[in-house]
């Protein structure tokens, strides 16, 4: 059975260093990588999102509105 270690006690790892100031920054620094690759994760598919939204823009002009047909450089 393993006991919560306090933050001003020894770290468990052995360092001789309080805990707070040896594997307890090691946790924070795990957390905050696993927090960047998240958000990056986020914004590659908030990014792919666009481009497909933006390349479907293109398409529009492909689609002509009923009873009108696309003459050269203007619509009829």
């Amino acid at each position: 059975m393993t006991t919560a270690v306090g933050r001003n006690a020894p770290c468990p790892c052995g360092s001789g260093k309080k805990y707070k100031r040896c594997c307890a920054l090691k946790t924070q620094r795990k957390m905050s990588v696993q927090s960047w690759l998240l958000m990056s994760a986020i914004a590659l598919m908030l990014l792919a999102g666009a481009v497909i939204g933006l390349s479907s823009l293109d398409d529009l002009d492909e689609r002509a509105m009923p009873g009108r047909v696309w003459h050269g450089d203007h619509w009829h």
